[in-house]
């Protein structure tokens, strides 16, 4: 059993059958990214040259073929020269430069016929115009992700490509914020297999999974 499996229980996340809001029973405080604005960029990119770095494994056959280059999973994309600068006709939207640079994994060919990959990044320029919030306290942030992907290049160099390929850079105008939302409350998490007939565990299976206020909550007089 799961959540979406065998499950009827009404405490469960899924889509919503009737009226939204009965069940709503309290306002939850939680601690969240807020994205107050955002805006994809789709292009495909010619002539990009990749100086690769960190040979694996080392000391390739040379010359090397191309045959790939993707963006580095889980590596941040990197935003540096960040220039905002605010519209006098529209207060709250900004002219948003940077340059956006994207870490790089590169398959090749050696002239041997076995398989390498290197390190290499992707450097553009982005100039865009984004929803920005007036200053406070909480600090704005303006961040990037990416994709990249190719399949065309050539060799240029001991251990350069030139290649050809799809881009999609994604740029976003966020802060973390406390935000309060309505809330059905915690969820039944249905249990994966039966519970056994005896329990070295004495007491623990029967805690409640979250913490929760006994009680009604009433503020103190002060």
């Amino acid at each position: 059993m799961s959540f979406y499996i065998n499950n009827t229980n009404p405490s469960r996340p899924g889509p919503i059958v009737g009226n939204p809001l009965n069940g709503i029973c309290e306002k939850i405080l939680i601690e969240t990214t807020k994205v107050f604005d955002a805006c994809v960029s789709q292009s495909t990119e010619t002539g990009i040259v990749l100086p690769v770095t960190d040979l694996t494994p080392a000391g390739p056959a040379t010359p090397l073929t191309f045959v790939s280059a993707a963006n580095a999973p889980n590596e941040p994309v990197v935003i540096s020269d960040l220039v905002v600068d605010r519209l006098e006709s529209c207060p709250n939207y900004a002219n948003v430069s940077a340059t956006v640079t994207i870490p790089v994994v590169v398959t090749y060919r050696d002239n041997n016929g076995v398989l390498g990959s290197g390190r290499s990044t992707i450097t553009v320029s982005k100039n865009v115009v984004l929803f920005v919030p007036q200053p406070s306290v909480t600090p704005v942030n303006i961040s990037a992700s990416a994709v990249f992907s190719s399949d065309i290049g050539t060799s240029t160099g001991e251990s350069t490509f030139t290649v050809t390929g799809c881009l999609q850079v994604i740029i976003r105008v966020t802060a973390v914020v406390d935000v309060l939302v309505p809330s059905y409350g915690y969820p039944v998490i249905p249990p994966c297999h039966s519970a056994p007939a005896t329990s070295a565990c004495p007491g623990l299976f029967e805690m409640p999974l979250y913490p929760t206020a006994s009680g009604p909550v009433v503020p103190p007089r002060i």
